[in-house]
């Protein structure tokens, strides 16, 4: 199956897939020892700095090594990559997915970029036989995923995704899936994001049954909210911060308990399963748990 049949098949079961960021392989073993317990498909995400750190080569690589290992479908997803260029990158080292990220250019700029995107990855696609999705953001969110904000975040009107100009940008674009700004931030706020469900409703009443809604800044929503989003029709979640969160605060904690210690993989075990216990959670979360 195609990333494209798990997501209408995750919307058919009212779940979502989750996609899950990674930084390095320490953070991959945590979110295949999850993946593997549940036995769900998944997507791991660079985006353009984690893709740097690691290399788009290395990336593909191990993703390929993890799903021979556990006979999953893994898919490999270049996450806000923010230039035809970046994604070009991305899609010539064999990124099953991408996201082109314009979302803060003026719209018809976007639109263009979108589309030369789109149409590079359709022609990839053919030569390759394979499918190569393709994700366009339309609104833009307001904040950072790398940041714990202690301040309260304020979500201005003019962010957030207009449906009517949602259906003109799948249309003329012909993107998979589309990222709308619905009150989600990225990173965590001093205050509880409020998802504005009156809209994710028109935004899923009007686009193509065929095109997923993608929800972008998941770490930090309340559960409640998750589970009324995906009941409303987002059949993709992404979670970065709060696995950021769980690495590090185990791995304070690894130094802090054995300052002596020398050895990484021994450092890192705890890491890895704070990792996986906050992914199983997030899976249990989207309800795709022997549904897909």
């Amino acid at each position: 199956m195609t990333l494209g049949e798990y997501l209408t098949t995750a919307a058919d079961s009212g779940a979502a897939i989750g996609h899950f960021n990674i930084s390095n392989l320490v953070q991959l073993k945590g979110i295949l020892l999850a993946v593997k317990k549940a036995g769900v498909p998944v997507m791991i995400g660079t985006s353009e700095g984690e893709a740097e750190f690691i290399g788009l080569a290395t990336a593909r690589r191990l993703i390929d090594a993890a799903k021979e290992e556990t006979g999953l479908p893994i898919f490999l997803n270049a996450d806000h990559f923010r230039s035809f260029e970046k994604v070009k990158a991305a899609i010539d080292a064999g990124y099953d997915s991408v996201l082109i990220d314009c979302s803060k250019m003026p719209y018809q700029e976007n639109l263009e970029i979108t589309k030369r995107v789109v149409k590079y990855a359709r022609s990839v696609s053919a030569s390759r036989r394979t499918e190569i999705s393709v994700e366009g953001e339309l609104g833009y969110l307001v904040t950072e995923s790398s940041k714990i904000y202690k301040e309260t975040i304020e979500i201005p009107p003019e962010s957030l995704t207009k449906p009517e100009e949602a259906l003109k940008f799948v249309s003329e674009t012909g993107i998979d899936r589309i990222a709308p700004a619905v009150g989600n931030l990225h990173g965590i706020s001093a205050n509880e994001p409020k998802l504005d469900f009156e809209l994710i409703k028109k935004l899923r009443a009007v686009l193509p049954a065929d095109c997923a809604m993608v929800l972008h800044g998941g770490s930090g929503i309340p559960d409640g909210q998750v589970r009324e989003a995906i009941k409303l029709g987002f059949n993709n979640i992404h979670i970065s911060t709060e696995i950021r969160v769980a690495y590090v605060d185990a791995l304070r904690k690894m130094f802090a308990a054995a300052p002596e210690e020398t050895t990484p993989y021994k450092l890192y075990k705890p890491v890895i399963e704070a990792v996986a216990a906050k992914v199983s959670e997030k899976l249990a979360l989207f309800g795709n748990i022997n549904k897909i």
